[in-house]
C-alpha cells in the first residue's frame, strides 16, 4: 500500500483544513495505508528569496520537509482559501522545498513521481474551491500528477460532529471517494 503524507496549508491551531487533514489520514489508515500528518509550523522559513539562498542556502526546515516529500508515494493537501488562491504558508513551503540542495540532485526531486489529491473547507459557501485552482494548477507545473477528484467543503464552523467526524454524510463519502482515488493512482507507481 502507498505511504501517503498529509498537510494543511494554514498555521491556525485549531485549522479546519488540520481537521479534515486528520480524518483523511484515519480514513487511509483504515483502508491500510501508512499515512503520516506533517504540521507545517513545525517546518518554519523564511519567505523565500533567491538572495537568502544564495547567501545562506537553504534553509534545515526546508531540506527536512522536503525528504519527508520524499519519503511519501502521494500527497494529501488541504488548503484554505485566501483572497481566491491558496495559503502564503503552503506556497512558501512548497517554492523552498523545490530547490536542489546537493550537488547532481535532479531539478524538483521533492515532485518526482508524487500523485497529490486536494481539499480545501471554510466557512463560506464555496469551501475554498477558488484556491484549489491555482494550487492544481501550480502542483501540475511542477510534475505532481494530480488527481481529478477533490473535496470542498462550505460552511465549515458546522462541518464537525463533536467526535470530529465530518456531518454532512455526503461531504463523508466525497472524502472517502478522494482518499480512494489517491490510493487507486498512486499504488501502480510504488
Amino acid at each position: 500500500m502507498p505511504k501517503l503524507l498529509f498537510l494543511a496549508g494554514s498555521a491556525r491551531k485549531e485549522s479546519l483544513n488540520k481537521k479534515l487533514v486528520h480524518i483523511a489520514a484515519e480514513l487511509a489508515e483504515k483502508k491500510g495505508c501508512k499515512a503520516s500528518v506533517v504540521d507545517l509550523n513545525l517546518f518554519q522559513m523564511p519567505i523565500y528569496d533567491g538572495d537568502y539562498e544564495d547567501d545562506k542556502g537553504i534553509p534545515d526546515t526546508a531540506i527536512l520537509l522536503k525528504k519527508v516529500f520524499q519519503d511519501h508515494d502521494g500527497i494529501f493537501i488541504s488548503s484554505p482559501e485566501y483572497n481566491s488562491s491558496f495559503s502564503p504558508l503552503l506556497k512558501n513551503a512548497l517554492d523552498w522545498i523545490s530547490r536542489p540542495h546537493e550537488e547532481n540532485e535532479p531539478s524538483l526531486s521533492a515532485y518526482r513521481g508524487k500523485i497529490a489529491a486536494l481539499a480545501s473547507i471554510s466557512p463560506g459557501g464555496l469551501g475554498g474551491l477558488r484556491g484549489l485552482v491555482p494550487l492544481r494548477m501550480m502542483l501540475g507545473n511542477i510534475g505532481v500528477t494530480v488527481i481529478p477528484q477533490q473535496v470542498a467543503i462550505g460552511n465549515g464552523f458546522s462541518a464537525f460532529n463533536d467526535d470530529g467526524t465530518l456531518a454532512d454524510e455526503r461531504q463523508a463519502q466525497m472524502l472517502e471517494a478522494t482518499i480512494d482515488e489517491l490510493i487507486n493512482t498512486t499504488r501502480p507507481f510504488i
